[in-house]
């Protein structure tokens, strides 16, 4: 019996692809010497609309817009004259239009390789505001927490002293002035309560299925919302469950459905106030810069009047509010829940029509 044939040789190893295969940055490992595709990651392979097998022994530099860029590059690494290069380009992608793109070439670990690492322009952007955001939300979670630790007590001590002066008092007048004295020590008690429950409650995980929760609240904000809003489904219902805090989740949509409630009033007297509520399932989508191969994106679109342009870069911070009467902390808490499953929520706005995005990874 003739041997077996051995498998091809694996130039990268087993590891070294997998952990390419996990990153949100467009990798490209060349062969020194002509600058052929040796291994190609799959951000790569997904920005490019091309398959790993169609890129191996391809020449790299005929992917982008001005191949001598790249071609240039290439000559001074195996040259030896420079440790890293770094330039801007454009990269070309089947049937869409070039992607500018932030191109580092460098020698790879291994000798006769180069390792090519690019990061697309508008999603390094995108993923510097979700930085900025996480960092953001995460000092403010801190600010807000010992802020409220610090009112609690005081409050307490507030609230007690006008009950015992309204016991003190005969004057029903005087007594009047306490009663607003508790009255509004119990407001702020309420909203102390509120920035404290994201942190009080345990996380209790369990099955989720997106479309439950959705229904769950469509119903709560019509029973509030009665006459002239309309909520629209517009659901994948392949979408599969997935592991999380079902009360949070609730609690978080809720809050921004509400929020796009308030501000469509005006749109229901006129009986044209219209949510939608869209599930969708996106692949091998970066947020949070983590790649995910699968996860959740669900949509609350309304066609109110927008977010005002004086608060939109700041509406998840709290205590912010683009309504007379708002607390400014609808928002926050939804974002914080939404994060607390490695998630994320965006807002695009413009007169007429308001997208909160919500990613959560999936299974």
């Amino acid at each position: 019996m003739s041997p077996l044939p051995s498998p091809p040789p694996d130039p990268l190893g087993a590891g070294r692809v997998h952990s390419l295969d996990l990153i949100s940055t467009l990798v490209a490992v060349l062969r020194g010497a002509d600058g052929t595709v040796q291994f190609a990651n799959a951000a790569l392979e997904n920005t490019l609309g091309l398959s790993r097998r169609t890129l191996e022994g391809a020449d790299f530099a005929s992917f982008f817009t001005d191949p001598a860029l790249l071609q240039t590059a290439l000559a001074g690494a195996r040259g030896k004259d420079f440790s890293a290069l770094r330039y801007e380009a454009s990269l070309k992608r089947l049937h869409q239009d070039p992607v500018p793109v932030h191109v580092s070439v460098a020698d790879a670990e291994q000798a006769g390789e180069i390792l090519v690492e690019l990061w697309p322009l508008e999603q390094q952007a995108r993923q510097d505001r979700e930085e900025r955001l996480r960092d953001q939300a995460q000092a403010h979670k801190e600010l807000i927490r010992n802020l409220a630790h610090e009112i609690k007590n005081p409050l307490g001590g507030i609230r007690g002293a006008a009950q015992l002066l309204e016991m003190e008092l005969e004057s029903r007048e005087l007594a009047e002035y306490a009663q607003v004295i508790i009255h509004e020590a119990d407001r702020l008690q309420s909203l102390v309560d509120r920035l404290l429950a994201p942190h009080r409650h345990p996380h209790l995980v369990s099955d989720v299925n997106i479309h439950e929760v959705c229904e769950r609240v469509r119903a709560l904000v019509l029973l509030e919302y009665p006459q002239g809003l309309t909520i629209l489904r517009d659901y994948d219902t392949s979408i599969p469950e997935f592991r999380g805090d079902r009360a949070q989740i609730i609690q978080a949509m809720l809050n921004i459905v509400q929020n796009a409630a308030q501000a469509l009033c005006e749109r229901m007297l006129q009986g044209v106030a219209e949510i939608t509520l869209r599930t969708r399932v996106v692949r091998q989508v970066t947020f949070g810069r983590q790649r995910y191969r699968l996860a959740l994106e669900l949509h609350v679109i309304d066609n109110g009047p927008g977010v005002p342009e004086a608060i939109k870069e700041r509406i998840f911070y709290p205590l912010v509010s683009g309504r007379d009467g708002g607390s400014g902390l609808g928002l926050t808490l939804a974002q914080t829940f939404v994060q607390q499953h490695r998630g994320l929520i965006e807002c695009d706005s413009v007169p007429g029509r308001t997208d909160f995005r919500i990613l959560i990874p999936l299974p």
